[in-house]
């Protein structure tokens, strides 16, 4: 592993996944269990040979998830911020996948211009969260960017994909349930139909916090509810299926 990557103030994390390991900065946007809940559940949809998109791409963890979770032939990752897109294309080169993903710097919105149309069968997004104006601001430039919608919204990520995803292709994001009334509507008006939704709880007694929701391109309407998602099946202690997306031992 060639350590000479890492620049000072970075870290390497052991993502504990077929040995792959991620470059990140501690002063940055850190991935978090949303990202690998993500890239997990849209393992489940895409298919052998497809051309996948991550957008939002941040330090690159949800190709690289997907590099090992998925048998997608070719995973992009698109990311405007240019410090951030490099330290991403070098965890690319750290775990030697230069064949198999390729990082991209460059505006969500002018992914028509850099892509194409109808050029990828699966998008995913991680984006940010809190609406522009909303929350308090993050510290660094590069984590309020991560978390609020100052250089892409939600309208802007479905628009975008509508465009770029062939017909049938699909949209993965993960989200906050305050949203998901926007997010379903949005994918209406762009003609990406919702076709799964899981809603993921911090625990059993308590409501949700995150949405996984997937949609096609033209696809026909008809939307399956999976089951619940739980992150602890008591305190301190992960539920099963949690230990079994990041592969760990159960927690007896």
């Amino acid at each position: 592993m060639d350590l000479s990557l890492l620049q000072p103030g970075e870290r390497l994390d052991d993502l504990q996944c077929r040995n792959l390991h991620l470059i990140q900065n501690p002063d940055w946007f850190c991935f978090g269990v949303d990202a690998v809940l993500l890239a997990s559940y849209a393992a489940q949809s895409i298919k052998k040979g497809s051309r996948v998109l991550d957008l939002c791409s941040g330090n690159g963890i949800v190709p690289l998830l997907l590099s090992a979770k998925s048998p997608a032939e070719r995973i992009t990752g698109l990311e405007i911020q240019e410090p951030v897109f490099e330290m991403a294309s070098r965890s690319v080169k750290l775990n030697h996948l230069e064949d198999k993903i390729e990082m991209v710097c460059g505006d969500l919105k002018d992914a028509e211009s850099i892509f194409g149309r109808s050029f990828f069968q699966y998008i995913t997004c991680n984006p940010p969260y809190k609406e522009a104006g909303s929350g308090i601001l993050s510290a660094t430039d590069t984590v309020t960017l991560a978390r609020h919608e100052v250089l892409c919204s939600l309208e802007d990520i479905i628009r975008v994909s509508s465009i770029i995803l062939e017909p049938l292709g699909k949209l993965c994001m993960i989200h906050r349930p305050n949203r998901l009334a926007d997010i379903l509507c949005l994918m209406r008006k762009y003609g990406i139909e919702p076709k799964r939704l899981r809603f993921v709880h911090p625990s059993y007694e308590k409501t949700a916090t995150m949405i996984l929701v997937e949609g096609a391109r033209q696809g026909k309407p008809r939307l399956f509810l999976d089951p619940p998602l739980y992150i602890y099946q008591k305190p301190g202690i992960y539920s099963e299926e949690i230990n079994e997306i990041y592969g760990r031992e159960l927690d007896l």
